[in-house]
């Protein structure tokens, strides 16, 4: 109490002292830098400046409609009636989330057959979305993981990859995956580079729609991917924020995963829920670890709840509701299974439409990279100074690396937008 009151008396002195000599105390934060701004952000603000009643904004990384509108899946709309309805608590949720949201999530990532859950050795914990997914992921390894605690991510890869690692501790590193000369998968490079790692690294895959690209390798290109994992005796961590949304269905878009399961692999998975279920502001996902064992699966169950504990203590139960719902009642599942492949098929076809489009114009350029890449994201192959004239002279916005969200097309935008792309390109 003593020491309170002459503390008390310092800091009024203090003040007494600045009031008059006119001195100013240095703030804590004073020397603290002016960090760059998001880049995806400065588009959005740019795209609301501008007062051309046709501007198209490309950069967002999130669902639209054929109207360019935000929605809502009729799916969530009937899931959400239901809980509401049911009156439910707003209690905690254990630390690991809501359960019947992560024994849904499970079979949905792994598959129903899936020999690691059938032998009850997945752990798994809801996080705050994907993103929360990957930090749980990534201090989980800097605290557990044997091997170097170096993890490769694809050149390029989604840019938050980058600053979630290194903000766990992990060092960050990098393969080849895209080749500019090509727009496509550079498959040997991504190989390769697999091949000499040091023994027993860390590879993050993207297990769909890789963002930014859109581009993904096949079935057959997958397989000899996990053979070169399994050489190296590398640690796979996956991260499927699209599951369902790039091809339609979500077990084809589970197919990597499940293969390297499948060869005796042990991955670490980063889950999310946003795009596929449109939930981007509720932050659904999940993060589940393959154990050797049932016995193992109770050690590490452990271990990621008190690395939790102080991270969040525990997530928000509405969102997990509303997937709980959808994944485990049998009519709401189908019909947004019909949703997902409806959103997909949607984004399919603005591909196809942007494609035809710059070809009627008479476009001498080879777009067929725009339909060969899959989901939200593709890359044009369009340089910066060409982005820029997009933005400016024709009010089209999109990340300078060329990367577009195709969701942000429309039947009513893509022919301006076709026309755009052909005078910066010729």
């Amino acid at each position: 109490m003593l020491a309170s009151s002459r503390n008390a008396l310092r800091q009024a002195a203090t003040r007494q002292f600045a009031a008059r000599t006119g001195v100013r105390a240095v703030s804590a934060w004073s020397q603290i830098p002016q960090g760059p701004p998001d880049a995806i952000l400065g588009i959005t603000e740019a795209f609301k400046a501008d007062s051309n009643p046709e501007k198209i904004n490309l950069g967002v990384g999130a669902y639209r409609d054929d109207k360019g509108k935000p929605f809502v899946l009729p799916s969530v709309r009937q899931a959400e009636k239901q809980i509401v309805e049911s009156a439910l608590d707003k209690e905690y949720a254990g630390i690991t989330g809501v359960p019947t949201f992560t024994k849904a999530a499970l079979q949905l990532a792994y598959g129903p057959d899936s020999a690691p859950i059938k032998e009850d050795r997945v752990v798994i914990t809801q996080s705050i979305s994907g993103t929360g997914a990957l930090r749980i992921g990534g201090a989980f390894l800097e605290r557990f993981y044997p091997g170097a605690k170096t993890i490769y991510i694809p050149n390029p890869s989604w840019a938050n990859h980058n600053a979630v690692f290194k903000d766990s501790g992990l060092k960050v590193e990098k393969y080849r995956y895209y080749n500019k000369d090509t727009i496509g998968l550079d498959f040997d490079g991504m190989v390769a580079d697999i091949k000499v790692m040091p023994k027993g690294s860390i590879v993050l895959l993207h297990a769909c729609a890789h963002n930014p690209t859109g581009v993904d390798p096949t079935e057959q290109q997958w397989k000899d991917i996990a053979n070169a994992v399994k050489e190296g005796d590398h640690f796979p961590f996956f991260d499927m924020a699209y599951q369902g949304f790039a091809s339609g269905s979500t077990d084809k878009d589970a197919f990597a995963l499940r293969h390297f399961i499948k060869e005796g692999l042990r991955p670490v998975l980063a889950q999310s829920f946003a795009k596929n279920m449109g939930l981007y502001g509720e932050r659904v996902g999940a993060f589940s670890i393959v154990c050797e064992s049932a016995e193992e699966k109770k050690r590490v169950d452990s271990q990621v709840k008190i690395l939790v504990r102080p991270l969040y203590s525990n997530p928000p139960v509405h969102g997990a509701r509303i997937a709980s719902a959808i994944l485990n009642d049998a009519a709401l599942n189908k019909q947004w299974l019909g949703e997902v492949k409806d959103m997909a098929d949607r984004i399919i076809t603005m591909r196809a439409l942007l494609k035809d489009n710059l070809e009627k114009l008479g476009s001498k350029h080879d777009w067929s990279h725009i339909t060969s890449q899959i989901g939200m994201f593709a890359y044009t192959g369009l340089k910066p100074e060409q982005m820029d004239t997009l933005a400016k002279e024709h009010s089209v916005y999109a990340t300078k690396d060329g990367r577009i969200s195709v969701a942000g097309i429309t039947t009513g935008n893509v022919k301006r937008l076709a026309e755009s792309i052909y005078k910066v390109t010729g």
